[in-house]
């Protein structure tokens, strides 16, 4: 059997404030304590449901413009709603049947795909 635990994207250093105000405050997540000796290399954990992203600083960093995680989230207009509200960037993909889904660039530039199963559409 398996299962997701974790999800992790780089960022660069000094970036942690851009990513908790965004991962925080705009797609409203909750920000879990690190261990002391993983918190000590920067960087921040977030949790919401069963989804966890750990944001990793990285020296010689490259936001991830291609791989993606695919959030599945339940009321996907409520959240491109914060999204555009707080001034980010949707664009819509209409090519997965069965779903509705955009993608947005988090602060530093990395891919996020957030998806809703579409009731009419079933594929």
């Amino acid at each position: 059997m398996y299962a997701l635990h974790h999800v992790q994207l780089a960022i660069p250093a000094g970036a942690e404030d851009a990513c908790r105000a965004f991962y925080v405050g705009v797609l409203e997540l909750v920000e879990v304590p690190k261990p002391p000796v993983l918190a000590a290399r920067g960087g921040l954990w977030v949790r919401g449901g069963s989804l966890e992203l750990h944001l990793g600083v990285e020296t010689d960093f490259r936001p991830a413009r291609k791989a993606h995680p695919g959030i599945l989230v339940a009321d996907l207009d409520a959240l491109v709603q914060r999204l555009t509200g707080a001034g980010v960037a949707v664009e819509w993909d209409a090519n997965f049947p069965g779903y509705r889904r955009c993608y947005v660039a988090d602060p530093v530039g990395n891919r996020l795909e957030f998806l809703a199963t579409d009731p009419e559409d079933a594929g």
